[in-house]
């Protein structure tokens, strides 16, 4: 074990996990490379960054504690599956089953502002929804009749 760690075992802090504290006061403990899923988190937290949260491994985000719970389990799942191959299967219902309807849209606002993607942020996920036959500049005709 190196010094460093040894250091850090006997003074009880360690760099693995990082603290979130919602609006409302609740503390979540995620693992370090969970909340670098966020690219919110991860500026924040990065090692060279002048904030004072990378110095504390505590970030305060102005969101309710239901909010921040369901980000922290989003950022786990997509931690867990971000490096699965291309024919293992994601069980994505598992995670969308437990969002409360009522949390929904403040979840997408939140996740947003965190930079919690669900793909990389260049890649369009609608696209497969549009029939190959969709005009790409569909033609303008007028509508309004004399």
């Amino acid at each position: 074990m190196s010094t460093q760690a040894q250091a850090n075992n006997h003074t009880g802090k360690s760099d693995d996990w990082v603290k979130l504290v919602s609006s409302d006061g609740y503390s979540f403990l995620v693992k370090r490379n969970v909340a670098m899923v966020s690219g919110t988190l991860k500026t924040m937290l990065s090692a060279d960054s002048p904030f004072r949260e990378a110095l504390a491994n505590t970030c305060t985000i102005s969101e309710r504690a239901i909010l921040v719970e369901k980000v922290c389990e989003y950022m786990a799942f997509k931690a867990l599956y971000e490096n699965a191959g291309p024919k293992e299967e994601i069980p994505l219902n598992e995670f969308t089953e437990r969002i409360p309807p009522e949390v929904a849209l403040e979840l997408l606002l939140a996740a947003d502002y965190l930079e919690v993607y669900l793909a990389k942020p260049n890649i369009v996920i609608y696209g497969s929804f549009f029939p190959n036959n969709f005009p790409v500049n569909p033609p303008v005709t007028n509508t309004f009749v004399d």
